[in-house]
């Protein structure tokens, strides 16, 4: 199965950069991952709405046909760390391929994505930045795999 994090402009942070290349390394011993960050649109004269639809539509696009969607959002289900591996091992046991995870800007996601997603997902009810979020998903990938393993790194 193959899951693909899709989001919006650079990390600014260098930590959050040199940790989702961390964890992304370490999760392609698992499964097929990738991180695709979509070009910023400026928000200049747009409204905070006018901004969350625009970056809604451009997420959207750039979800492959057939992909089960994942939508972060605060207002989503909150899983344990092992209910996220009984989730993926779930999907594949159903012969999903791919796994798109939306993280949207600071506005949130418009209706169309949360109308569009399979799984509305909360990271925690904490505020994140959408970098700390991307980082943090990522983390919670490699280790639902550790869990499936067996392996300590979950310990």
């Amino acid at each position: 199965m193959k899951h693909e994090v899709l989001c919006l402009g650079k990390a600014k942070e260098s930590f959050v950069t040199e940790g989702v290349s961390l964890y992304a390394g370490r999760l392609h011993h698992y499964t097929t991952f990738s991180l695709t960050v979509l070009k910023d649109r400026p928000r200049g004269a747009l409204s905070p709405r006018q901004a969350a639809e625009a970056e809604g539509r451009s997420l959207l696009q750039a979800v492959p046909a057939g992909a089960l969607v994942v939508a972060l959002d605060p207002g989503g289900k909150q899983l344990s760390s092992e209910e996220l591996a009984n989730l993926i091992g779930d999907w594949e046991t159903r012969g999903v391929k791919q796994v798109c995870y939306l993280i949207g800007g600071p506005d949130g996601h418009p209706p169309p994505v949360l109308a569009r997603a399979d799984l509305l997902l909360s990271l925690s009810r904490m505020i994140f930045t959408h970098d700390m979020a991307r980082l943090l998903l990522i983390e919670q990938l490699y280790r639902a795999y550790t869990i499936r393993a067996g392996e300590k790194y979950h310990k």
